[in-house]
């Protein structure tokens, strides 16, 4: 049984030596500097993410493999992992400063042998070159591959794969994305037919209202059915119509 002690309302799992921040749902998140206290107050409270959170675990069951894009602090990847237990979850983060914080929080909830993340940008453009710029914000919730206002802090190139490829050789049956805006260029060229259902975050403060628009427009064209009772105005969980 894990030994746990309190310090400054935080709790510390002597098995790991990791400190413990917040608990979403069962999941530990461990301390990390991307955590304040408006942010774990939410996690606890299982509003961070709460949307995509609640559509995803609507949805996957044991028999699927989730691809995760857009991985964050790895919340959202880890409460899939741990609470609808798919046979895996592989989660691409274009952050690089995120991944030794996702890959904590992996370790702190023995969620290894399930889930993964590579810090990879994956992109379905046929003309994708092999790293792009992504901009860091002071705040990760902000850092984008698209620079919308000039704010960004810093810019890291970041290697790209093919989505295609990487489907094929995953063989992913859900997709769970929330990529700061970066979904309607992959949507616009990407193949979904491996996919039985879809989370998706969507940001019109990014490409507009019409930009959003061209989403769900693909997204029903390619077959997919908005589950209304776990979807709102810009994020939507959805599945393959019969």
């Amino acid at each position: 049984m894990r030994d746990k002690t309190a310090r400054k309302g935080r709790a510390v799992t002597a098995e790991t030596q990791t400190e413990i921040a917040a608990e979403c749902l069962g999941l530990k998140v461990p301390a990390s500097p991307f955590l304040n206290e408006t942010r774990i107050r939410r996690i606890n409270a299982a509003r961070y993410e709460g949307q995509e959170i609640a559509g995803a675990l609507d949805v996957v069951g044991a028999d699927d493999v989730v691809l995760e894009i857009g991985a964050g602090i790895g919340v959202v990847g880890g409460v899939i992992a741990l609470n609808a237990r798919p046979r895996a979850v592989h989660a691409f983060e274009a952050n690089p400063a995120l991944i030794p914080t996702i890959e904590r929080l992996y370790r702190a909830n023995g969620l290894t042998d399930r889930i993964g993340v590579r810090n990879v940008v994956l992109m379905s453009a046929p003309d994708r070159p092999d790293t792009v710029p992504f901009h860091v914000r002071s705040s990760y919730l902000g850092s984008s591959l698209i620079d919308r206002d000039g704010r960004a802090r810093e810019v890291v190139q970041v290697p790209t794969a093919d989505f295609a490829e990487t489907c094929a050789a995953l063989s992913p049956t859900v997709l769970v994305m929330d990529i700061e805006g970066g979904e309607l260029d992959l949507l616009r060229h990407a193949d979904l037919s491996p996919f039985r259902a879809i989370v998706i975050e969507f940001h019109p403060e990014a490409y507009g209202v019409e930009g959003m628009r061209e989403c769900k427009t693909i997204l029903r064209q390619a077959g997919f059915v908005r589950v209304d009772e776990t979807s709102t105005r810009t994020v939507w969980t959805c599945v393959k119509g019969d």
